[in-house]
């Protein structure tokens, strides 16, 4: 993820930790070195409940990037990568299903590390994945890291975060239509509006699919005029519509299946 401020940080920092923690997950926080430990215990206790038990259970940790490459003090990616796996399997080991971290890259900035150094383990590190219960959010400062670096890490990963909460985004092309996030009341309109656009775009095309499996909440507003915009679009062929069983659930219920060029396509949700 990329951010431009501490409060758009802090709420998917918080997200990630409380997910984890109700998972059953060991959960790291290595956070910017500019700021003290309370203050990121207060963000994230801010956006959910007392830290306190988890802390004192041992399941959740502030630490440091300096802290984990102990007693290195120079960063290189196979320190790391060797130190984020032994945390992995001592976590196994501890009982929790499994490890994830929350690493502000603001570590490049105080370590001094290679730019080139930092961007090799961005894009060489699928083995700490690979076979583990392991996951981690990567999040850069889009005030201090360069727009080349920025576009480079985001196509490098495999996931791009939205950069805080409760927004809705989405992505066009010639006959797909993605929507990310929440479509909400407060996002009906850029949603409606997204579909019309795509319905009108896309027109003499044998199909356009309309992505909703990254959709992490669909209003019955929204959900009514999807299907309004679907049923007026008299000269297209077909239309397909993917989204998880929850979403599908909702837009049978509102009609869906007497829609005959309409099909939804249900699919496990993309994040």
């Amino acid at each position: 993820m990329s951010y431009e401020d501490g409060d758009s940080r802090a709420q998917i920092m918080a997200a990630f930790v409380w997910l984890g923690v109700a998972r059953g997950e060991k959960v790291t926080v290595f956070a910017d070195p500019a700021l003290s430990e309370q203050e990121v215990r207060d963000a994230v206790q801010a956006r959910g409940p007392s830290v306190a038990p988890a802390l004192n259970r041992g399941q959740l940790e502030f630490s440091s990037m300096r802290a984990l490459l102990s007693p290195d003090h120079e960063f290189t990616v196979g320190r790391q990568h060797a130190r984020l796996t032994e945390e992995t399997e001592h976590a196994l080991r501890q009982g929790y299903t499994g490890f994830r971290a929350f690493i502000d890259m603001a570590w490049v900035r105080d370590l001094g590390a290679d730019i080139a150094v930092m961007i090799r383990r961005e894009t060489h590190s699928a083995h700490l994945f690979t076979g583990r219960p392991y996951s981690e959010i990567c999040a850069y400062d889009r005030r201090w890291f360069a727009g080349d670096v920025l576009d480079h890490m985001a196509k490098s990963h495999p996931y791009q975060l939205l950069d805080r909460l409760g927004v809705l985004n989405i992505v066009e092309s010639d006959d797909t239509l993605l929507v990310i996030g929440e479509a909400d009341i407060s996002g009906r309109a850029r949603f409606t509006d997204g579909v019309r656009a795509a319905l009108t775009r896309t027109e003499r095309a044998a199909l356009l699919t309309i992505d909703l499996s990254r959709l992490h909440f669909l209003s019955l507003g929204c959900a009514t005029d999807l299907l309004a915009l679907t049923l007026a679009a008299t000269t297209r062929p077909q239309i397909a519509v993917a989204c998880d069983p929850y979403v599908a659930r909702t837009l049978r219920r509102l009609g869906s299946d007497s829609i005959s060029k309409l099909a939804l396509i249900e699919v496990s949700r993309q994040c």
